[in-house]
């Protein structure tokens, strides 16, 4: 899918993992269904939740002053008993 961009590794996506919440960045045009029929659907789990947020680029000012891209992330909450595999809990 080439909507879901990748994973988010940071040191709150980390701590999140240990409460089975997966933190995504995705395309900024992605709605919470399709992000949780696809989930539900590749990784073979049910999803609880999901959260998601924009972070908003920042502007940078350099010889030449541009905006950095924003982004749109999503947080997949997990019912009781399933987990990604890919992510180590």
């Amino acid at each position: 899918m080439e909507k879901l961009k990748n994973q988010l590794i940071t040191g709150k996506s980390i701590r999140l993992l240990q409460q089975n919440q997966y933190t995504f960045h995705v395309d900024s045009k992605l709605t919470k269904t399709e992000m949780k029929d696809w989930v539900e659907q590749f990784f073979d789990v049910r999803v609880g939740g999901i959260n998601s947020s924009r972070v908003t680029g920042k502007k940078r000012k350099n010889k030449v002053s541009f905006n950095s891209t924003s982004r749109k992330k999503m947080i997949a909450r997990l019912r009781a008993n399933y987990f990604i595999p890919l992510f180590l809990n």
